[in-house]
């Protein structure tokens, strides 16, 4: 993707702790903050593309709408972190409150955001999440906003409705939905994309002539990643890069120059 300036970027991710208001926030912004510093930095001293901020800690989520406490939030980090790295930056708000991710992006100079339900239906453990590209795409004009949408399909953590045939839903989520980009992930945080999975969804892309680059979303590792960007666009990596391997855990910068390493050249 242009934004990143790498034919296949590696995106690293920064796990928030819970945020004020979460049942596991302890009490102090200061920590958070700091542990943003930290993990920012250990992510681009180790090599990778760009880095994605998201309320990862703040379990049980909310499945649409985070309350304004959240977004405040959530900003006021994304602008610390704009001010630590050099390197683009992008924001996710969970369950799938793209708008407020996308309004935090804007705000801040957030290059993209992941939007896990943009669009169709998924059972999640939220509920029933629905799509909202009409509204997210018109939020972005509005706002005049140079934000990409990395758009999940048969996104983690969550079952389809209803089974639909592939090249219909990759199809409808980059030209109906106007996604820039198409994550795919493994059923879990921290869990591997199956190959064939996505293989299928690179063959239906490429056999509807579509110009979307194709991300894996979960579960690469420095042994997978020549396999999986040789079929892939580029990687969202979390739990790889962290301590020990735990997705809690920090960042461990020599974890992410053996990944980063380990892509295809």
């Amino acid at each position: 993707m242009d934004i990143f300036g790498s034919e296949t970027p590696i995106i690293g991710m920064v796990h928030l702790p819970p945020l004020p208001g979460a049942p596991g926030f302890d009490g102090d912004r200061g920590a958070i903050r700091d542990r943003l510093h930290r993990d920012a930095s250990a992510l681009e001293s180790g090599g990778v593309d760009g880095i994605m901020l998201e309320n990862f800690g703040d379990a049980p989520f909310y499945p649409d709408r985070v309350p304004r406490h959240v977004v405040a939030d959530v900003a006021a980090l994304a602008e610390s972190l704009r001010e630590r790295v050099s390197i683009p930056f992008g924001v996710n708000v969970l369950r799938n409150d793209a708008r407020s991710a996308l309004g935090v992006a804007a705000a801040t100079g957030g290059a993209f955001v992941r939007v896990n339900v943009h669009t169709g239906a998924r059972l999640t453990d939220q509920g029933l999440i629905e799509g909202t590209a009409h509204e997210t795409l018109r939020l972005r004009e509005r706002l005049d906003a140079d934000v990409a949408i990395l758009a999940d399909i048969d996104v983690k953590h969550s079952a389809p409705v209803a089974e639909r045939p592939l090249g219909e839903v990759v199809s409808e989520l980059v030209e109906r939905g106007g996604a820039d980009a198409v994550v795919v992930s493994g059923t879990g945080t921290g869990e591997a994309v199956e190959t064939d999975a996505l293989d299928a969804v690179v063959e239906a892309r490429d056999a509807r002539g579509l110009d979307a680059p194709v991300l894996v979303g979960s579960g690469v590792t420095p042994e997978t990643a020549p396999e999986l960007l040789s079929v892939a666009d580029g990687a969202i990596v979390g739990t790889a890069l962290k301590r020990g391997g735990e997705t809690t855990n920090p960042v461990d910068e020599a974890a992410v120059e053996r990944l980063v390493d380990a892509r295809p050249h």
